[in-house]
């Protein structure tokens, strides 16, 4: 029995933005027509290193695609460790036998995935002569969100905020050269997103951080940072006010944006507008006009995982990319 082990380096070359992009929106539309076997991710926390690692299984029917991610999150690994703050492994399993078939780096995936998803709900739910781009945040996440908003919009302009002034300024440079865009750092968050079209918040926060003021009618909101209970990126005068859409209701109400507004009882689980697959598959509209504000609430699905993974696997294979190994 032979599994194909796949390094970051050879995962990075075998798929570019625009085919994620692709796969994660497949696995939207498969999980909102009912294709898809995601359980709720599961977390193990290590409080005295604040981290934790996380387990998210699912399986793709249309696919016939199965297997599992284990991710951890440790915010203070860039500064201390010289470490990723996110690093993951993905295994593959043929579902008519439950063996394993593949194992490759899900780093990159991860970050490659939540950009994806954050550019489909950009898509979907921001106004169409959308131009502005705000990140709050500027890690290996928010260079991803980036990557699929240039994808899917016009941008004319890119305003960057960081805790750390030189992170800001390399996603800059980064935007500028890789990228094509017009590019500056800011100072404040207040600067970044006023005036805004589209914001993505990447940050590891677990107190507001973009307020309910500085926000304008028409803005589109990707909150990608708060993915664990307690995390919490946005003013919940913001919530208040705006269409909420999320990537799925049980890990959303557990680890989003919204738990934190809802475990103190300042939204109803009922105002939650509806979840991306509902969307993709069109059972709900999107944005219903130019003024509305709308929010777009990523956890990370395991079906997303899944799905690039598999599209990597498949590529891989036909490529004669990475190496097979006697596992079991």
């Amino acid at each position: 029995m032979k599994v194909l082990l796949l390094s970051r380096q050879e995962v990075e070359k075998l798929a570019s933005m625009r085919e994620v992009i692709e796969a994660v929106e497949g696995a939207f539309k498969a999980k909102g027509e009912g294709k898809a076997q995601m359980p709720p991710k599961l977390y193990v926390f290590f409080k005295k290193y604040d981290g934790d690692f996380r387990t998210m299984p699912a399986y793709l029917e249309n696919l016939d695609a199965a297997g599992v991610k284990v991710v951890n999150v440790h915010p203070r690994n860039p500064e201390e460790k010289g470490l990723p703050s996110v690093m993951a492994t993905i295994m593959l399993l043929d579902p008519k036998t439950g063996a394993p078939i593949a194992i490759m780096d899900g780093t990159w995936i991860t970050d490659m995935r939540t950009g994806a998803s954050g550019g489909i709900a950009t898509k979907y739910l921001a106004r169409k002569d959308s131009e502005v781009v705000a990140l709050v945040g500027a890690g290996a996440q928010a260079r991803t969100q980036l990557m699929a908003l240039k994808e899917v919009l016009n941008i004319k302009e890119v305003r960057i905020w960081s805790r750390r002034m030189e992170t800001a300024k390399k996603l800059e440079e980064e935007a500028k050269k890789s990228l094509g865009l017009k590019a500056i750092s800011v100072k404040t968050v207040k600067e970044a997103v006023s005036g805004a079209d589209v914001i993505s918040t990447t940050t590891p926060s677990r107190g507001p951080v973009v307020m309910d003021e500085w926000i304008s009618p028409g803005a589109h909101i990707n909150a990608i940072g708060a993915d664990a209970p307690g995390k919490q990126e946005l003013d919940p005068k913001i919530l208040k006010r705006a269409k909420i859409v999320v990537d799925d209701r049980e890990q959303a109400f557990h680890s989003g944006e919204v738990n934190v507004p809802l475990s103190k009882g300042i939204i109803k689980e009922s105002d939650v507008y509806a979840d991306m697959g509902e969307i993709v598959t069109g059972r709900k509209k999107g944005r219903a006009s130019d003024k509305e504000i709308t929010i777009f609430d990523s956890t990370g699905l395991a079906v997303q995982d899944i799905a690039t993974a598999w599209m990597i696997y498949q590529k891989a294979k036909n490529k004669g990319v990475g190496r097979e190994v006697e596992l079991i």
